[in-house]
């Protein structure tokens, strides 16, 4: 087995080489999931409450006013609540409330590819509801969900909330999905979260807050490939600059170079032309058919929608479908 200090060296190794790949691409790109340092998920927990981000606000609408009617939809047999990238589980902890209420041996697996969110959910958690069993598990999200059948044989519930979906294009979703399904048995659920097509300007102020966040947020990767893969980035070259695409339903966002510069990086030069950009993340919105599509492409079923009262978002409960052509 591995010691703490190897698995921390081979995390930094595949982030490092993540990064190169990314940084001597064409066009040039960064992975969205490295994100998430501790600065980064306290950066992205003021994301979530900035005025323009409404994402957060209709899902916790729909967890706290519906987890009575979500917890009927997920039925009465015991499960292992899986959830994939739980953040600071704020707006699931109203389920977990009511699932705690229903079956006190309720089980918990939060799975995150930051140490440092598991470390809180395992501490603050079986704090606020006495019982609750939390087993935190830091890593890839397909790779930690093969480990929860170690831990117990109950059918599973995976919940992939806040819309985290959209980080993937419509094609990479389709083939997650179904690599999640591969995960799943008879009996087991996933609760997807989408955020919806809606007003474009809407959309786009909800990934450029007039409070800068957002560009700080993204920035911050830059500031973790210095400090932890000894870059020499500076960040005040580069410009934070969000798109939207109302026909394809893509909002990206891009770090773009003010001046023709270059980076060291290990033993490589990533040279930047002037006014050249990095791909930082798409956030992909979805109508309901195009939800349902997804939900056929990847082998499942849509059991029930959960709704908040503008119809902004919604938290789908898919179920495996019988329909193994699908795969």
């Amino acid at each position: 087995m591995k010691t703490a200090t190897a698995l921390q060296q081979t995390a930094t190794q595949h982030f490092y080489e993540d990064v190169v790949k990314g940084l001597t691409g064409t066009p040039k790109y960064l992975q969205s999931k490295y994100f998430y340092d501790a600065a980064g998920d306290a950066l992205f927990q003021q994301i979530m409450h900035t005025p323009e981000y409404y994402l957060t606000r209709c899902e916790l609408e729909i967890l706290s006013a519906q987890a009575v009617a979500i917890a009927d939809a997920l039925g009465a047999t015991p499960f292992n609540l899986v959830e994939l990238g739980p953040g600071d589980a704020s707006k699931s902890f109203y389920l977990l409330k009511e699932l705690h209420r229903r079956h006190p041996e309720q089980a918990y697996f939060p799975i995150d590819i930051s140490e440092n969110i598991i470390t809180q959910l395992q501490h603050a958690l079986p704090a606020r509801l006495q019982g609750l069993q939390v087993q935190g598990l830091c890593g890839e999200y397909i790779d930690m969900l093969k480990t929860t059948a170690y831990f117990s044989p109950r059918r599973k519930v995976v919940m992939f909330m806040g819309a985290s979906i959209g980080n993937f294009t419509p094609e990479e979703a389709v083939k997650f999905c179904r690599r999640l399904r591969e995960q799943m048995n008879p009996g087991d659920l996933l609760l997807i979260g989408f955020d919806l097509r809606k007003q474009p300007q809407m959309i786009l102020d909800a990934y450029n807050d007039g409070q800068g966040v957002t560009r700080d947020f993204n920035l911050n990767l830059l500031t973790r490939i210095n400090r932890e893969l000894g870059a020499d980035f500076d960040i005040n070259q580069f410009h934070h600059f969000p798109t939207y695409d109302p026909l394809t339903g893509a909002c990206k966002s891009y770090l773009v170079s003010n001046t023709a510069q270059e980076v060291l990086l290990g033993e490589h030069v990533i040279r930047f032309r002037k006014d050249e950009p990095i791909f930082m993340e798409i956030s992909q919105k979805y109508s309901v058919d195009e939800t349902r599509q997804l939900a056929a492409a990847a082998g499942f079923r849509p059991v029930q929608h959960f709704f908040d009262n503008k119809r902004w978002f919604t938290d789908v409960l898919w179920e495996l479908s019988q329909n193994h052509n699908a795969l």
